[in-house]
């Protein structure tokens, strides 16, 4: 059996979908970008569309609206969409009928490329082989030194002997950058500490930040702290991205992958003769992370930009040529690792600046970064001279 054949576009319900599968021993897992209906429509329109289109498509491969573990939803205008888009999502996974545990979700104003788009969905989605297969809520609580109490939710997936917690858009209270990092850290561990497993097992973390210019070095800070006291080693692989937050006294929020098993999982930090390593600049994250699970090997890249061997920002002003540089050195992490750009499941591809896509899809187009679910959105980048970032997750399978 192909362990993951070529990406599937086509579309329903009016909405443009890419979907790509991988057929692991243990599971199928399902990697899907939903785009907005071709036609015009209102936000409650589109967002219902999406939904419905997910719904249909996961049946179609064998699973549901069950099978969803994570979701991710880039708005286009968060204060005013999110209402109608929960809404709409609420009214359509009620009508079918299905039982459901909500997945890890995040919600983040990151808008679209696409003019007519008030939203795309990302979702991952899982079929066990085995009956040895639940998904659990996990909550906790946590104080945030003299502030309130903050609260979070995650989703326990159990795959035989092999334990997965996800986590999306946790906020922490806190007065400042600083403050909300560490907190929402500890509420990530206290939410990991429910599973029975501990933050060491962290193999990703996503970070938005409201103002990544202001804040960036408030989180590597606290980011260290937390990791120092822990003794965190090697950190896990981490985007840190500028997003529009749901709350506006939020100024960060925090997502999460973990991974655990009676065996020691195997994690290798990936590395490219192409970059230096982030902590040499003060940022505690890898470039990338393979890791081994039971069903498949992850290959996880961070969020990658045009930075040198020496950790400078490369061609500051030219779009075209950041573009190669970032394309370089996403080839040489997956080369390192005995993959390519054909083993990717899916990608997020931040743009400063939405005029400079045109360059961006030339630029994929020649080097062959196609053929995968990417979804496309305006962002500021973690240094402010950077015009683009993209991150993914390449699969590769266990035998190889």
């Amino acid at each position: 059996m192909t362990f993951h054949p070529p990406a599937e576009s086509f579309e329903v319900h009016g909405c443009p979908i890419v979907l790509r599968c991988i057929e692991g021993s243990r599971a199928r897992e399902l990697f899907l970008h939903c785009q907005a209906p071709t036609h015009r429509a209102d936000v409650g329109t589109q967002a219902a569309a999406i939904y419905r289109a997910i719904q249909k498509t996961l049946s179609a491969k064998g699973g549901s609206i069950a099978s969803i573990i994570s979701e991710m939803v880039f708005l286009q205008n968060l204060p005013e969409n999110i209402a109608p888009v929960r809404k709409a999502r609420a009214q359509v996974l009620a009508a079918s009928g299905e039982k459901f545990i909500d997945p890890a979700r995040t919600e983040i104003g990151q808008p679209p490329l696409h003019a007519r788009a008030h939203l795309e969905v990302l979702v991952q989605a899982i079929i066990p082989g085995t009956s040895i297969f639940s998904l659990t809520t996990v909550k906790t609580a946590v104080a945030c030194g003299s502030t309130a109490s903050t609260t979070g939710r995650g989703l326990r997936v159990q795959l035989e002997d092999e334990t997965r917690v996800l986590a999306g858009g946790l906020c922490s209270a806190g007065d400042n950058a600083h403050e909300q990092t560490y907190g929402v850290l500890e509420l990530a561990e206290s939410l990991l500490q429910q599973s029975g497993l501990a933050f060491s097992d962290v193999v990703r973390t996503w970070i938005h930040l409201r103002d990544i210019d202001r804040d960036y070095n408030d989180l590597n800070r606290a980011r260290r702290a937390f990791f120092d006291s822990r003794g965190i080693g090697p950190a896990p692989a981490s985007t840190a991205i500028g997003s529009i937050l749901a709350f506006e006294r939020h100024k960060l929020c925090l997502g999460f992958y973990a991974v655990k098993r009676p065996n020691p999982v195997e994690r290798i930090p990936m590395r490219s003769p192409t970059l230096n390593e982030a902590p040499e600049y003060g940022a505690d994250f890898v470039r990338g992370m393979r890791v081994t699970e039971s069903n498949k090997i992850m290959l996880i890249v961070s969020g990658t930009a045009s930075i040198d061997q020496a950790g400078r920002s490369a061609h500051v002003g030219d779009c075209s040529a950041q573009t190669d540089r970032m394309l370089a050195n996403i080839r040489a992490l997956l080369k390192g690792q005995g993959a390519t750009f054909q083993d990717i499941v899916f990608a997020i591809t931040y743009v400063k600046r939405p005029a400079d896509q045109l360059h961006l899809l030339h630029k994929f187009r020649s080097a062959g970064f196609e053929g995968f679910p990417n979804v496309w959105v305006q962002a500021d980048v973690c240094r402010p001279e950077l015009l683009c970032e993209t991150e993914l997750i390449a699969v590769l399978p266990c035998a190889r």
